[in-house]
């Protein structure tokens, strides 16, 4: 919000500017005109940030540069060549221009990409009125969370569960002077990205802004007219003072809190959906929007699905995975979207499975991961926490989910799950970093993230690697599952 701040400070430069600098023998008065634009700016509470390419008019002045990386690694921001310019040219009238460019754009490790990013701002007058122009402005080849995205004016794209973007945010503030010399202001902002949640190794509030231009200018005033002197048989009347129009009211508005969703069921359509949980010792109830204090929205957003530890997590449909890591409230999470846009949202994995890639295709029942209980489930019985966020409400961001419960329950009638297979060789290991790597490798002895839960076979073959002991027999029998007769015998069995 910090752009707009200087609206009020600038026009009222330029009016002041505009008043003083009247000549001699009532001459029209200068015009005025400013200019800033930066090309990348990082904006971390508590912390400094970073920006790039930051130029301001007068006098003019380009920056360029062949790349930027925040931070030095890289992980956050990398791009290729940015350039910025900011010019002015004054007299009876005023030209304002700002520009930034931004080429090759990778954020958060390629969540948010756009091959080039231009920020543009125009102002000129003529006599005594003021005008501005954003058209240059535009995003080229833009990608979020693994899917293109289109580039309009105050555009609104939800960011999973971690923020949202701004595309060409715009906004003006006119002005009318003495004389009725018209003043304006505007800035664009090609992407606007906000975090309502810490991602990326940035806290919640920090903002990245990628193609800033501002311009500003204001009419040249008109001098007062020569007072003429009454005739002598005409008697001058006092002329009557009007009271000077109040300038209208502005007041940020604030955003209400959106309410929880309900009756809300739109027909999920991309078919072949199953349940996202593996397992005959699998339980849920709807829990969804009861009350949660100690988190964002303050209400529950899915529902959460009991199973054992480890018990594994299928693709509920064929799909692009995306944000796979690690979240304080989710833990480790992944989200996943169907080819009709809708998307789903896993929370508090134990594991990744070796398919849990941003932007790897999946087909429904893969695993993709492992029940746990990390981030703010700890201490709580294991369980899946699972959002779904219908397309054509994804426009409410984070708050577009609706009640998955006639969802989960008529994919567990279809698919009905039951398998008795030879659970064998596989196990989550134990993780000390809260954040493990996405994609990491992290079953013990056999991968089976190829296998499909709708296949009991394909299941079996993938858990019949031989030497199986201990921990994997106990984490089968925990499963409600017959070991196989290799793992008795391993075991000391019969």
């Amino acid at each position: 919000m910090g752009k707009r701040v200087a609206y009020t400070i600038v026009l009222a430069g330029l009016l002041l500017l505009a008043a003083g600098s009247s000549g001699a023998g009532g001459a029209r008065t200068t015009a005025g005109a400013s200019a800033q634009a930066y090309a990348i700016r990082v904006v971390v509470p508590g912390q400094a940030g970073a920006s790039v390419g930051t130029v301001s008019a007068p006098p003019d002045h380009i920056a360029s540069g062949s790349s930027f990386a925040y931070p030095a690694d890289g992980s956050v921001v990398t791009t290729g060549p940015v350039t910025a310019s900011a010019s002015t040219d004054t007299g009876s009238s005023a030209v304002a221009s700002a520009s930034s460019e931004v080429q090759s754009l990778i954020l958060f490790g390629g969540e948010i990409i756009a091959s080039t990013v231009n920020g543009d701002a125009r102002g000129s007058t003529k006599a005594r009125s003021a005008r501005g122009d954003f058209s240059g402005a535009a995003v080229a080849g833009l990608t979020v969370l693994g899917q293109a995205a289109s580039a309009g004016p105050n555009g609104r794209v939800a960011l999973a569960d971690w923020g949202y973007l701004i595309t060409l945010e715009q906004g003006t503030d006119r002005s009318s002077g003495a004389g009725g010399a018209q003043g304006f202001h505007g800035f664009v902002t090609a992407l606007d990205i906000h975090l309502t949640a810490p991602h990326g190794g940035l806290p919640a509030g920090a903002e990245i802004q990628v193609g800033y231009a501002e311009a500003s200018v204001q009419a040249s005033v008109a001098p007062p007219p020569k007072p003429v002197a009454p005739g002598p048989a005409t008697k001058r009347k006092p002329a009557k003072r009007s009271k000077a129009p109040e300038p209208p009211a502005r007041s940020r508005s604030q955003t209400p809190l959106l309410p929880v969703p309900s009756g809300l069921q739109p027909e999920l359509t991309a078919g072949g959906y199953v349940f996202p949980v593996y397992g005959p010792l699998v339980s849920f109830i709807d829990t969804y929007g009861a009350f949660r204090g100690d988190v964002a929205g303050n209400w529950h957003h899915g529902d959460d699905i009991f199973a054992p530890l480890g018990a594994p997590l299928l693709a509920c449909a064929d799909g692009t995975v995306f944000s796979v890591g690690w979240n304080d409230v989710g833990g480790n999470r992944l989200w996943l979207r169907d080819s009709q846009g809708n998307e789903f949202y896993y929370a508090h994995l134990s594991a990744f499975s070796p398919l849990a890639k941003n932007g790897r295709q999946v087909k429904a029942g893969e695993v993709v991961g492992f029940v746990g209980n990390t981030g703010d489930a700890q201490g709580t019985p294991p369980h899946l926490h699972f959002e779904v966020h219908p397309a054509s409400l994804l426009f409410m961001g984070y708050d577009g989910a609706v009640d998955p419960t006639s969802y989960l329950r008529a994919w567990q009638h279809l698919q009905d799950v039951r398998f008795l297979p030879n659970v064998e060789g596989w196990v989550p290991t134990v993780v000390t970093d809260p954040a493990p790597r996405p994609a990491a490798i992290l079953l013990q002895v056999s991968d089976i993230s190829e296998a499909s839960g709708l296949d009991p076979g394909s299941l079996q073959r993938a858990m019949a690697a031989p030497g199986a002991r201990g921990a994997e027999g106990q984490l089968a029998r925990s499963l409600g599952l017959r070991p196989s007769r290799a793992l008795a015998s391993d075991a000391g069995g019969p």
